[in-house]
């Protein structure tokens, strides 16, 4: 089995080597951000925006970034070398570092960084031929989720609360509208329109999210960013979920309800194809 390469603290080493201390914030409070990014044919994808949506979660939790942009970049690409695949998941965590235990920040500490290459994903052909099932959950996260933070009990039990109804994503509810799912963006398409969540506070800015956005401007089908009633769920003609890992699937089933005819739609399937030909 191949290491896994990775870096902690300005030194690259093996995955299995890496060490943190108990006192560390993030593992404490979870006081921290992370970021999650493709790399395929050892070409990190988006990369600028990814390190713009790491920058700002750093700053919103007012932690200084312990790196600029370009010094990011060529960590990145240091663990891309260094790695026996071509397509990859590029984890990347800072914490605030270690300090006696006290809610209120530490006066003077130093950031934790912390990165890992492990392989992509690879997504299952029964996904994209027969489309994947979600559930709804009650949405019980904090205010916040625009901050990708590494403080994601609430996220970990709607996935598995997923998992146990041998589902793939659950599609976070709140106040009676679809925002997202656990870790995923939605998408919903109704009458020949295709509908998401706006950005705002209540979901993830989701970087697959916005390319998927550019692909649907470039193939000329028009999308809303809008608010989506839980209740179109049930009568869409199709539903999607976007990720870094899992580019754009199709849902075909949600609440035991079958999406439309239950296949992949076609409007999906333009836009899949699109996804493939410009990643790269």
């Amino acid at each position: 089995m191949a290491s896994i390469p990775a870096f902690l603290n300005g030194e690259y080493l093996p995955l299995d080597e890496c060490r943190v201390s108990v006192l560390d914030r993030g593992f404490i409070y979870g006081d921290g951000v992370y970021e999650l990014l493709p790399v395929y044919k050892n070409n990190a994808f988006y990369l600028t925006q990814h390190l713009e949506r790491l920058q700002r979660s750093m700053g919103e939790i007012k932690v200084d970034s312990p790196y600029d942009n370009s010094e990011w970049q060529a960590l990145i690409n240091n663990l891309i070398q260094q790695s026996e695949h071509d397509d990859l998941a590029i984890y990347i965590q800072i914490t605030r570092g270690v300090a006696p235990r006290d809610h209120v920040f530490p006066s003077a500490t130093q950031a934790t960084v912390f990165a890992m290459a492990n392989p992509l994903p690879i997504i299952p052909s029964e996904y994209l031929e027969n489309g994947v099932e979600l559930i709804t959950s009650n949405d019980i996260r904090w205010q916040r989720c625009d901050i990708k933070a590494i403080s994601l009990l609430a996220n970990i039990l709607a996935k598995q609360e997923a998992a146990e109804a041998s589902a793939v994503e659950a599609i976070m509810i709140r106040d009676d509208y679809a925002l997202e799912g656990s870790a995923s963006n939605l998408f919903l398409v109704r009458d020949e329109v295709v509908y998401t969540h706006p950005k705002d506070n209540l979901i993830l800015p989701g970087i697959t999210r916005d390319f998927v956005l550019e692909l649907l401007e470039e193939l000329g089908i028009e999308c809303k960013q809008q608010r989506i009633p839980k209740e179109w769920l049930y009568s869409a003609d199709e539903l999607w979920i976007t990720s870094s890992s899992k580019e754009v699937l199709a849902a075909t089933k949600i609440d035991q309800k079958i999406v439309a005819d239950g296949k992949p739609g076609e409007v999906w399937r333009k836009t899949y194809n699109l996804y493939q030909q410009r990643k790269m």
